[in-house]
């Protein structure tokens, strides 16, 4: 195929296009799925979550913000479409989650017996072509292990957020994005870790308005580590699209996810 006349005629466009310079922010094929926070979209490539391509989000315990982070993100998942999330360490608080734009009823939860299940499940969803963002709560995966999910990803051209202790911050890792969060009063601060882009030293303050009042926030470590903070009943909005993932080594694939399984 024979190059564009711009580029054929201008070798430095050329270079340009094919070529990344580690001082300025990456062009990605597609432009990126936008946060709903203008400046972190401000200081992502593509201004935005990547599309196909693992996102790490380090935490120094569950509850500082993140969920309320990627709230407009799983707001907007599509008719037809799935937002799948793989081994919450609590219960998701869906009033919140109605309160916040997210459908309930395309909205799958995952219930996992082990990390390597919880990394089995999360492959099926992104292989399934169904689904518009897969949220995966992991610790326990080796280098292997995550580029075998940023794979899948690319693949099926679906985003992947992995949410993960920050103590693994300085082990490698093949994420496209990798961001260190922390509670700040009514939001919180982000630190880019790892972009396809110039490094950025200063950290980030996300307000994210009605935080506390939605008990999406915890201040600290608990003895039980909160995602969305648990309430009576939290679970009941949630009943009808539970789902408990099952691997069948006779029928690997997505006919081992049963919607609605108890």
């Amino acid at each position: 195929m024979s190059a564009p006349a711009s580029i054929a005629h201008d070798p430095t466009a050329r270079l340009d296009s094919l070529v990344w310079r580690g001082d300025r922010l990456a062009a990605p094929a597609a432009p990126g799925l936008p946060t709903g926070h203008p400046p972190l979209d401000a200081v992502l490539p593509g201004g935005g979550w990547p599309r196909g391509a693992l996102t790490e989000l380090l935490l120094p315990h569950p509850g500082v913000g993140e969920l309320s982070l990627l709230l407009p993100l799983l707001a907007r998942v599509g008719p037809q479409r799935w937002a799948v999330c793989i081994a919450p360490p609590e219960p998701l608080y869906a009033p919140a989650l109605a309160a916040a734009g997210v459908p309930l009823e395309r909205l799958l939860l995952v219930e996992a017996a082990s990390p390597a299940h919880a990394r089995w499940a999360a492959r099926q969803a992104l292989a399934s072509g169904s689904c518009d963002v897969v949220l995966l709560w992991l610790a326990d995966a080796d280098m292997g292990a995550l580029r075998r999910l940023q794979l899948a990803a690319e693949e099926n051209t679906t985003p992947l957020v992995l949410l993960r202790p920050d103590s693994l911050a300085r082990q490698p890792s093949p994420a496209a994005l990798r961001l260190a969060l922390a509670a700040l009063p009514g939001g919180v601060e982000v630190r880019i870790l790892k972009r396809r882009g110039p490094p950025l030293t200063d950290p980030i303050a996300i307000q994210l308005p009605g935080l506390a009042a939605a008990g999406l926030q915890s201040s600290g470590p608990r003895s039980a580590p909160v995602v969305l903070s648990p309430r009576p009943g939290s679970r009941a909005g949630l009943a009808s699209v539970h789902a408990l993932v099952r691997p069948l080594p006779s029928r690997p694939g997505p006919a081992g996810i049963h919607p609605g399984a108890q």
